[in-house]
Parts: C-alpha cells; structure tokens; sequence
C-alpha cells in the first residue's frame, strides 16, 4: 500500500452520508490521490448504488485494514446487517447503533495507525445517543476517546478558517464557560494547529468579542474588558499577531476575515452561521488538537433529502482533499 488510507465512517445510514460517500469516491481522480475504507455495510452501499444507478462501482470487501489494494474502495462490515432496513430520511434507533459501531470501530484503527486519516459522516445526535455514546457529537467524543486534554472545532474553507472557543453548549451558558484559562488553550490549540497542520509559520488571528459591538467598552457586557482584551495583550506582547476583540457582525460584513488566517468566535452560532453561508457546499470540519486527522462535510444528515439523489458531494470531497493535505503536512512537520 503506497498511498494513504483514508478511513470514513457511514453515519447515520438513512440519512445523506451514504449517498455523498458513494458520490465522492465515484469521482474519477479519487483513487489517484489514496485507497478509501468505507466503515460501514456493503447491503447498506448496495442499497443505495441501486437507487441512484451505480451498479458498475464496486467495493472490496476486508475485514481488516491490513488486507489494503492501491486503486480499489474498501467496505469494512461494521454490525450485522443481516436484518437492516434501510429507510431514508427516517431517524431510527437501528440507524444509531449502527452510526456508532461504524465510528468506534474506525477510531480502534485510526488510533492502531492503520489509517491515515479519518473521515465522518454525519450522525444523528440524538439517535447514537447510548451508555458508550453520551456526547453531543463527534468532537467531544473523539477528544475523550483520544485522551486530548483539549480540542478545537476548526471549520475551514478556501478563504477562512474559523474556531469557537465554546461547542455544542446551550447559549445561555456561554458566558459561564469562558474563562481566560478556556479561552488561552483554545488560542494555543489554534495557533499549533495552524502551523504545523497548515504550514503556516506566522500565523495571523483575528477574536471576536462575545457581546454586541464587542462590549461598547463595558456598556454591553464586561467578558471583552475583563477577559478577551487583556489575553489578547498578553499574547501581542509575546509578538504573536493576535487581534481583536472584533465586533462580529461588522468584521464579517466588512469581510475582514480575508485578512486573518484564522478566526476565533465566542460561540458555535457566531462561528458557524457565517462560515455556512459563505461556504455551505464546501467547507469542511477539522477537529484540531487531536493526535489523530479527523474532518468532515459541515453539514448534518439532511433527511429531508435523503435517498432522493440530491445530496451535494461537493463538502465531502473537501473534506476528503483536506484530510490528504493534512497528512502530508504532519509527515513534513
């Protein structure tokens, strides 16, 4: 095996996961670039290969990923799936259970270094929800399943890359959470992840304030008087380039964020709201902090569409593009 093993993971199998899977390695230039190993279920692949006219695509199947071929995808069956019904666009309990032996089974390899890199396909929060699954997603349960002390949600496009200091929490907890121990690792984790991942060996970044009008100097909230500004001097006087806090409504309308390699919001709204709506269809979700490569599409299971041959593989496929550069910069690293 010469090229890279890239490990993705099925999802929530009545959902799009499947589809822009099959979509993605479809492409042409695929297996060029690395040898894919889906985890998941070849009746599950076969199902769908059928209602979207794939039948000439074909998949090896393996049961370990040691039994690799150079310009073959490879299914790794992941549960029995003798009984499995497939049924888009309907969240069921099967479906979860499924989701998540496919990705515990993956990260089992991924953490043997049997897989380059891993890619995920999106899940139902609530369905995969069980006594070995009790997190709000992929992020939290990949950062404790690889005992990182931290871990950052990174969504990144072509033109910004942007972070949030606080996850999948309620909004109403934010400002409980953020604290300057909080919000220095998750600069930290940025910073790192920006030069050894990306290669860039000075890199530039923008935070934002919490409050509207980043505070209005403590007339609107005290977080950026008390606990972002003095960070962000702190970090200057070190003579990183730093800067902020910026007010977020102005600093994406004004399109500021071309001038930073990397954004730091306060909250998953103020992060990802903009960051779909510029880059819906190919931005990608890269989990930094881990000892392991981990991205995936920035969208959910869409099961509005599911099975209808809608889906869009366009944020896969950068999802896929990006776990390749990722791997190649930490062996150059």
């Amino acid at each position: 095996m010469n090229k890279p093993a890239i490990g993705i993971t099925l999802g929530d199998y009545n959902g799009i996961g499947p589809e822009v899977i099959l979509k993605a390695i479809n492409h042409n230039i695929f297996l060029k670039w690395c040898t894919p190993v889906v985890y998941g279920s070849l009746k599950v692949l076969n199902y769908y290969k059928k209602q979207f006219d794939m039948r000439d695509f074909h998949f090896q199947v393996i049961n370990d990923p040691d039994k690799i071929r150079d310009e073959h995808a490879h299914v790794i069956n992941c549960w029995d799936d003798q009984n499995t019904q497939v049924e888009p666009g309907k969240e069921t309990k099967e479906a979860g259970a499924a989701a998540f032996a496919c990705l515990e089974r993956a990260c089992k390899d991924l953490d043997a270094g049997k897989i380059a890199a891993l890619v995920t396909a999106p899940i139902n929060k609530n369905n995969i929800q069980s006594e070995e699954f009790s997190f709000p997603g992929h992020t939290e349960y990949l950062t404790d399943k690889f005992e990182a002390k931290e871990s950052l949600m990174m969504m990144v496009s072509e033109n910004l890359r942007i972070g949030v200091a606080t996850g999948h929490i309620p909004v109403q907890e934010v400002s409980k959470h953020l604290n300057s121990n909080l919000l220095k690792a998750k600069i930290d984790l940025f910073l790192k992840s920006l030069k050894e991942d990306f290669a860039i060996n000075k890199p530039k970044l923008a935070i934002l304030g919490l409050n509207p009008h980043a505070g209005e100097s403590g007339l609107l909230g005290k977080e950026e008087q008390e606990i972002i500004q003095p960070l962000i001097e702190e970090y200057r006087s070190q003579g990183q380039l730093i800067f902020g806090p910026y007010p977020a409504d102005g600093f994406f309308g004004k399109a500021q964020f071309k001038n930073f390699d990397g954004v730091l919001g306060m909250y998953h709204d103020q992060g990802l709201i903009p960051f779909k709506y510029i880059a819906f269809d190919s931005g990608v979700n890269y989990t930094a902090g881990l000892p392991v490569i981990r991205t995936s599409p920035d969208h959910g299971t869409a099961y509005d569409i599911a099975g209808k041959n809608e889906a869009d593989p366009g944020s896969f496929l950068q999802a896929f593009y990006l776990a390749l550069e990722l791997v190649k910069n930490r062996m150059n690293a």
